[in-house]
């Protein structure tokens, strides 16, 4: 989602950029990245990370070896390059039982495996000391790829009701809105770690609740507790990330609702574009 996020971003404002992906550039493979980070490359953005939350519980070497020791090879690769790296990190380095947004500086304790691999790498970059922007977000979407907006706005097609979690709290992540933050941040000279989400936080089923009435009216959202979903990985209660440093540099953070809404409209754009021209 990110990345096809960065490269729309930046064909938009003429940046030249070059992207690097498998099999040519594997993160956990030194050799492989420092064919791709050379001295030529300003600014690296790494959008790449084992995602899975669930299978990293019983697959926790494999996504530390790409969350975490990839990283720190790419870290490595930027400081002999001279490069600065933006990464992206998680809210769930957090413990998710706080009851106020997380400060950048609150303490690490994540709930579950890709949390660990997610602070590992954060461990990473600070440890090789390169010029560096770690952006942490959550519950990202875009009208690409597979989400839980996509996800949602398909059941509630396909379905009379649906029921969402609605003892989780967050913030929702436009990744296009995510793209154009953290480019906001690298001309403004950001460094350090940052958090970049929507404005506003919500539930699972305040977001889905949204998102079907776009969809389909007639879909009714009932609420239900975590325990009706057992799940392999904990999920947090409460991971809403604190945004004042982020606004102070770039100024307010637009709501879930209008960056939502602005997905919704480029979704169904393309579905009558597929309209039209299978007529």
């Amino acid at each position: 989602m990110l990345g096809t996020a960065w490269c729309e971003l930046l064909d938009d404002k003429s940046i030249p950029y070059r992207t690097a992906s498998l099999p040519e550039f594997d993160i956990t493979d030194p050799n492989a990245i420092k064919r791709f980070v050379t001295p030529d490359i300003g600014v690296v953005i790494n959008c790449c990370a084992y995602t899975d939350v669930d299978r990293a519980e019983e697959s926790e070497d494999m996504a530390t070896l790409v969350n975490g020791t990839g990283v720190g090879y790419l870290a490595e690769a930027c400081c002999q390059a001279d490069a600065m790296l933006v990464h992206y990190s998680t809210d769930y380095v957090f413990s998710g039982r706080a009851s106020e947004p997380y400060k950048i500086d609150g303490p690490v304790e994540p709930c579950n495996a890709y949390g660990r691999s997610k602070a590992d790498g954060e461990r990473e970059i600070r440890v090789h000391g390169c010029p560096h922007l770690i952006v942490r977000t959550s519950w990202l979407y875009a009208p690409w790829a597979n989400n839980f907006v996509l996800t949602i706005a398909r059941l509630a097609k396909e379905k009379e009701s649906l029921q969402v979690v609605n003892d989780q709290r967050g913030r929702p992540t436009s990744a296009q809105h995510l793209a154009a933050t953290t480019l906001k941040l690298i001309e403004e000279g950001a460094r350090g770690t940052l958090h970049v989400t929507d404005g506003g936080d919500c539930t699972w089923h305040d977001f889905a609740a949204v998102i079907a009435e776009h969809a389909n009216p007639g879909c009714d959202v009932q609420p239900c507790g975590s325990d009706q979903y057992p799940r392999p990985a904990v999920r947090p209660a409460y991971s809403v990330l604190d945004l004042e440093p982020t606004e102070a540099i770039v100024g307010p953070m637009p709501g879930w609702r209008e960056n939502l809404a602005s997905v919704l409209n480029q979704i169904g754009h393309q579905e009558a574009q597929k309209v039209q021209k299978s007529a």
